[in-house]
């Protein structure tokens, strides 16, 4: 690879991010929300209560982060954290019943966010396209391949599920 490629591709997975990271951001302020907390949230939602270490490795952040966000999510009454009753060393997150009422509203901006994202698209299909951001995602972080490729098989068959 020589220079002018890395450097193109470099900086267009820079503006990817960049810009997309600033429309989750619009669409998710009405919500009261700032962007990495919906991923919490959408986790505890699918998931269920979580101790926060595992909550840190399914949203793929390092648990200083986790920890921050958990708190401003307890603060803004969206979450509970209570001490593990088998673990006296974990801390067990969970939404309220606020952050219950929310999750229609959050994922109805989530799926606007893909929806814009993808808005664009002339030549490459939206499954294409999630196909080989998953390709990305597991060259930059090998140990979430898993996970990822887990997410991905569970929505190919709901997707299935939908179709029959």
């Amino acid at each position: 690879m020589d220079f002018a490629y890395a450097d193109e591709l470099n900086r267009t997975i820079r503006i990817v991010a960049l810009k997309h990271r600033a429309r989750a951001a619009a669409l998710l302020a009405d919500l009261g929300l700032y962007p990495g907390q919906e991923i919490v949230l959408l986790e505890l939602d699918t998931l269920g209560p979580r101790k926060q270490a595992e909550l840190a490795v399914s949203c793929e952040c390092e648990p200083p982060t986790v920890s921050q966000l958990v708190r401003k999510l307890e603060i803004a009454g969206l979450i509970t954290r209570q001490p593990s009753t088998t673990d006296a060393r974990a801390i067990v997150v969970d939404l309220t019943d606020r952050g219950r009422a929310l999750m229609g509203p959050l994922k109805s901006r989530w799926i606007e966010l893909a929806e814009v994202t993808a808005a664009g698209l002339e030549t490459t299909k939206p499954d294409e396209l999630l196909s080989v951001v998953h390709e990305l995602a597991r060259s930059l972080c090998p140990a979430a391949a898993l996970r990822l490729d887990q997410r991905f098989e569970r929505r190919s068959e709901c997707r299935q599920r939908t179709i029959n």
